[in-house]
């Protein structure tokens, strides 16, 4: 029994050896047969998707707008056109992002010198409270070339639309609440036109270098 045991398994290892023999080869034929197949359906895929695809837009940040600035003029879309700006999207109320974020801004502005030809829109996320006169009073602390825009309701709700910003009320009292609102500094182009969200808590003046490419 045991010595036919051990020779029926010697056999069956022979029949095993023979298939390991020829099955990878069987195998590795129809993986590459296979792997050729979809090689050339997906560079089809690839070449109509390439062809037929819409191109992006370049930008989804950005739009018209009505406001008025804190000398009580008001102010379009038009005004960014013919030079850079930095715009930043906060309210006077703001207990510390805004205030160094707009210090921050103008030591920038500082950086570059009076004669830079740069704009910036400090743009409020709180119209019942931001008048035209509280602005003028706030922004009287820092870089003259910062405007401060306001409006009703409604226009600044669009323009935080157009521009990608969140903005909402906290809970609180009715006279002293806050406002939860995105703290990203936008920097445009002089068509108007976004280019990236732009780092202004870092030294001034390589800031500054940073922006003379868009001068």
């Amino acid at each position: 029994m045991a010595k036919g045991s051990v020779k029926g398994n010697g056999k069956a290892g022979k029949r095993g050896d023979k298939t390991a023999e020829s099955g990878p080869a069987v195998s590795k034929t129809l993986l590459i047969g296979a792997g050729a197949v979809f090689a050339l359906i997906f560079g089809a895929f690839v070449a109509v998707t390439n062809t037929t695809a819409p191109a992006p837009p370049a930008s989804a940040i950005g739009g018209a707008f009505q406001l008025t600035s804190q000398a009580g003029q008001p102010v379009t879309e038009t005004a960014l056109l013919g030079k850079p700006h930095l715009v930043f999207f906060g309210y006077t109320h703001c207990p510390d992002v805004c205030h160094t974020t707009l210090f921050e801004m103008s030591e920038i502005l500082r950086a570059l010198g009076p004669a830079a030809n740069i704009g910036a829109l400090f743009v409020t996320t709180d119209p019942e409270r931001d008048t035209p006169d509280v602005l003028k009073e706030y922004l009287a602390n820092f870089d003259p070339r910062i405007i401060g825009l306001t409006g009703d309701r409604a226009q600044i709700d669009a323009v935080l639309r157009n521009y990608r910003i969140y903005a909402k009320r906290a809970p609180g009292k009715e006279e002293d609440y806050s406002v939860d609102h995105s703290s990203a500094v936008y920097l445009m182009d002089k068509n108007g036109h976004f280019v990236t969200a732009f780092n202004v808590g870092r030294k001034p003046e390589e800031a500054a270098r940073d922006l003379q490419r868009y001068l």
